[in-house]
């Protein structure tokens, strides 16, 4: 694709749009695939529609029911037009069946990120070192001093030390804010990080704070319990036993639901480790 910049959103998923379009033109794919929620893989699937293209869905079915995330939206529309939706679990089958999809195109298959987890290598942990780990980027958490301010006060006086990944975007608004590290002694900011650093990093962690949807599921089959900063979660399951939970107004309840018992995980959750497998398996029947 040609290096454009857009700065205007709308703008910028119609340019995705038609690049794809001119790629799927020339390629002519027996199908395209799409993964998650984000704005390409709506993009993706449109541009696969408007030629005729079934749309693979991976990561079908989810759903948060709260519209005003631009990831519900995506969801659902990806959704709306795809040929084969491969799920994650029976509570995301029955969210299709809910919305009218249904039948032989929609298959349950477990989540890819569980097969990641499930191949790891043995990690080298450090038991000496007590911290929590977080994350923090979406525009609810960020995009606001007060609540941006509030957030990071509530960490800075945890129990124990906090290690924040921070995301270019929350670092901008800190910037901007005038909210910077030195303020904070006991966070230690870090930038983004690999995906088996990020892995390890959770690993060795007491627990995970976070506004990641992923990092949840990846905090729940690593057994670390995990509070989130936000007000709702596709990946309910999560929250089952209080493994996961959520925490969006009352940040001061954080310190009390770091001690709070936990468990136990249920080792099946989104899948067995096989998913790829079992994606692959369904491409190849269906086309």
């Amino acid at each position: 694709m040609s290096n454009v910049h857009k700065t205007n959103p709308k703008e910028h998923n119609e340019y995705m749009f038609w690049e794809l379009n001119e790629i799927f033109q020339k390629e002519l794919p027996t199908a395209v695939m799409v993964y998650g929620d984000t704005d390409t893989t709506l993009a993706g699937a449109k541009a696969a529609h408007h030629l005729g293209l079934p749309v693979i869905h991976v990561e079908a079915g989810l759903r948060s029911y709260n519209e005003a995330m631009q990831e519900e939206i995506n969801r659902v529309q990806t959704d709306q037009i795809s040929t084969l939706l491969l799920v994650p679990n029976e509570a995301a089958q029955l969210n299709l069946k809910k919305e009218g999809i249904e039948g032989n195109g929609v298959i349950i298959v477990g989540d890819v990120m569980k097969d990641v987890i499930a191949l790891r290598t043995s990690l080298s942990k450090n038991a000496s070192v007590h911290y929590h780990y977080a994350t923090l980027h979406r525009p609810y958490n960020v995009d606001n001093k007060v609540r941006l301010m509030g957030i990071l006060d509530a960490l800075n006086t945890l129990d124990q030390r906090i290690i924040l990944s921070i995301h270019p975007r929350t670092q901008s608004r800190m910037n901007s804010f005038g909210l910077y590290p030195v303020k904070y002694a006991n966070i230690t900011f870090i930038g983004p990080q690999s995906y088996f650093e990020n892995i390890r990093l959770m690993d060795e962690s007491t627990s995970l704070i976070t506004d990641s949807g992923g990092m949840q599921k990846e905090a729940y089959w690593l057994q670390k319990p995990c509070i989130t900063l936000r007000p709702e979660t596709e990946w309910r399951e999560t929250l089952q036993n209080e493994c996961n939970v959520l925490v969006y107004e009352d940040l001061g309840r954080i310190p009390k639901l770091l001690k709070r018992s936990f468990g136990p995980f249920d080792p099946e959750l989104y899948g067995d480790g096989r998913a790829a497998q079992k994606i692959i398996n369904s491409i190849y029947n269906r086309f």
